[in-house]
């Protein structure tokens, strides 16, 4: 037998039980109750009023039973009325409606806190939905491009009559594109740490200025390729943080940088302590970012202009990357730019931590 079909029989006993409890609390209350008015009263009444009297009487209080019955289940209809969106609502979001949205109204009362909470869990999940989908989406992008090249120059290597200069160049392209890839995954996996807080977050206390004149070297192939002029003026200063992650901060500002400044430009780092906190800016002389894009470049997968894009072929993850760091460390990036005039990096880390 299911559980369905035995609540049903448990019910319909239950009824009959108050059926019968009905009429013997209206017989025994009529009866009863005529005996107490007739002898609170000093009645005389013959057996036939009597009679008459206790039948009237146990009329009204079985319809007076029958009322607070009916009252009752009034009671908890409303009561099922009240809640049965709020399941309905919260059932939708279980299966991944995220538009539903509840009205409000007086009949919530109190509760209406609930509500508002309901609504605000839907809006905000639909949000993350959105995002979710929006990432998945510029990740197959991202990696279909790559894939696309690699798979279009390795079918034109099979070419026997290409000559040995094509063929290289076409290796270059290959070989660039597959550090590309190479690049993207293994920012996916930094960001998805990071945020999982998987991470080995040690903090040690090591020289910032010494790390900073480390990153410069480190890009000195890419600057001097391009007849880049790098000045530092690094101040002595100790922090209190994870050494490997900042590097990421550094090389990624460092390498935009070289990346979107021409050749003969000019790139300035600087360190300085600021009370308890240490600020470095990396200014370059490049070709800058227009000011409607700024509010957009920490988010992933976003590029700005097709310039900046097609001439440095990042994946749009770098800056978010670095945003995350920064935010690890309790710190604050804030990046200033003009289009022809260049752009201003300025990170702000406290020096412990």
């Amino acid at each position: 037998m299911s559980r369905s079909r035995a609540g049903e029989i448990v019910r319909a006993v239950m009824g009959i039980i108050m059926i019968i409890a009905g009429f013997y609390l209206s017989w025994n209350g009529g009866y009863f109750g005529l005996k107490l008015l007739e002898k609170h009263f000093n009645w005389s009444l013959t057996p036939y009023r009597f009679q008459l009297l206790t039948m009237v009487l146990q009329f009204l209080i079985l319809m007076l039973l029958a009322g607070i019955a009916g009252l009752i289940g009034r009671l908890r209809g409303d009561e099922r009325a009240f809640y049965i969106p709020i399941i309905t609502a919260i059932r939708q979001i279980s299966k991944g409606n995220f538009k539903v949205e509840l009205e409000n109204d007086r009949r919530y009362g109190q509760f209406g806190s609930i509500v508002e909470g309901i609504n605000e869990m839907a809006s905000e999940l639909s949000r993350m939905e959105t995002m979710r989908q929006d990432f998945i989406s510029n990740v197959s992008h991202e990696i279909q491009s790559p894939l696309t090249s690699i798979r279009g120059f390795a079918r034109a290597l099979r070419d026997e009559g290409l000559s040995a200069e094509s063929r290289a160049h076409y290796l270059d392209i290959i070989e660039a594109e597959g550090s590309r890839l190479s690049g993207l995954s293994d920012n996916l996996l930094k960001l998805s740490a990071l945020e999982a807080e998987s991470f080995p977050f040690e903090r040690t206390a090591y020289r910032l200025d010494k790390q900073l004149q480390e990153m410069i070297l480190a890009c000195e192939p890419q600057w001097l390729g391009k007849n880049i002029d790098v000045e530092a003026e690094l101040d002595e200063v100790t922090v209190q943080a994870v050494k490997d992650l900042l590097s990421q901060v550094w090389t990624n500002l460092l390498h935009n940088s070289i990346k979107f400044t021409p050749q003969g430009g000019m790139i300035t780092v600087r360190l300085r302590p600021l009370d308890n906190r240490v600020e470095v800016e990396i200014k370059d002389n490049g070709i800058g970012i227009a000011e409607d894009e700024l509010p957009r470049i920490f988010e992933r997968f976003y590029k700005v202009d097709k310039a900046r894009s097609t001439s440095g072929g990042g994946s749009g993850l770098g800056l978010s990357l670095v945003k995350k760091i920064v935010d690890i460390h309790d710190g604050s990036i804030t990046i200033t730019s003009r289009p022809g005039e260049g752009t201003a990096c300025v990170v702000v880390l406290p020096m412990q931590s």
